[in-house]
């Protein structure tokens, strides 16, 4: 990737994991607790461990199958933050604005390090590590992640940390691989990750999100190479037509060595900030297609959870989990892509 320089990061990040793990990526200390004040955010700040729990219930996992990630230290934030972004942190008023939280601005910043920016440091590492299970594994679900309103240099949008942008550049700077794609279907543009990535032109963008809502970033939208604009209210049948022709297009013009896939869900109907009409079938219909299209051409995918804002949200992203596994899409063993 010409526009970065190579070099090899810390591999606390990176580790091995048993056969009979799944590539399903997650801890306990994801979930966001700030004296309660979370409950101030339409955000279901619990909304990672609820994912777990409604896949235990229905018994496609054991604790046992899932990987718990290392937190992304400060040198690994710094292979794309900016030592001004990293100091900005330590500034509660300035946390607030990204959490969206104004209360946090009164709270002393070494809780809000502890309970809100270390569970996503958490995250964040969580999906670096996802990315190299992806390979392995021929896909990887980080249960997390998508922060992609945060780039190198300033967060926002519930997104203090560049997941997304540090998951990719990882993987190139370990040589593992020399492109990616990254297909991001949150109902808001990731603006983030596009700054990061504008005048790349080895990693391929397709993005598809509500023009109408935030965060009309026009100047992120020049690093989107397929852009798939929606209007308010789009329902199933515009929403799941628009998405074949486009990942299919888009994955005849590039072929890439890992998909990344930010698979929001506040595309659902009522989703008081997106804006769409998409039903829980529709979500479910959607990833399977995404997962399809990978398999069938052979491509690893990336599966992080991203946006998502009712508190439904979890059950309907381990209905569709457990989907896959249902048509073979995900599961314990090894994906051979080389079949």
């Amino acid at each position: 990737m010409q526009n970065f320089a190579i070099r090899k990061h810390s591999q606390i990040l990176y580790f091995d994991i048993r056969d009979e793990q799944w590539p399903l990526v997650y801890d306990d200390k994801y979930n966001v607790s700030v004296l309660g004040l979370e409950k101030l955010h339409i955000f279901d700040a619990k909304k990672w461990g609820n994912i777990i729990q409604h896949l235990l219930r229905a018994k496609l996992i054991t604790r046992d199958c899932l990987v718990h990630p290392n937190e992304a230290k400060k040198e690994d934030l710094l292979v794309v933050h900016t030592k001004k972004y990293l100091q900005s942190l330590k500034w509660s008023p300035r946390v607030a604005v990204i959490a969206e939280v104004p209360a946090v601005a009164c709270l002393p910043n070494i809780l809000v390090q502890y309970a809100y920016l270390k569970p996503m440091r958490l995250q964040t590492g969580g999906s670096v590590l996802a990315g190299k299970l992806a390979l392995e594994r021929g896909w990887a679900i980080n249960v997390g992640g998508g922060f992609h309103h945060c780039s190198s240099d300033r967060g926002g949008g519930f997104c203090p940390y560049a997941d997304i942008t540090l998951l990719v550049r990882f993987l190139v700077d370990n040589e593992m691989i020399q492109n990616a794609m990254i297909v991001d279907l949150d109902a808001h543009q990731g603006n983030g990750y596009q700054r990061d990535f504008l005048g790349v032109p080895e990693v391929y963008i397709m993005d598809m999100y509500n023009k109408h809502i935030y965060p009309k970033d026009k100047e992120a939208k020049r690093a989107i190479r397929r852009k798939v604009e929606l209007g308010h209210l789009v329902e199933d049948s515009e929403y799941l037509l628009k998405l074949h022709k486009h990942l299919k297009a888009a994955l005849d013009d590039f072929k890439p060595d890992i998909l990344v896939y930010n698979a929001g869900t506040d595309v659902l109907d009522s989703d008081p900030l997106g804006h769409l009409s998409i039903t829980e079938e529709g979500i479910i219909q959607r990833d399977q297609f995404v997962f399809e299209q990978c398999k069938k051409r052979k491509i690893p995918i990336v599966m992080l959870t991203s946006g998502g804002y009712l508190r439904k949200t979890a059950k309907i992203i381990a209905d569709s989990i457990i989907n896959l596994e249902s048509k073979g899409l995900i599961g314990s063993k090894v994906t051979d892509l080389d079949e």
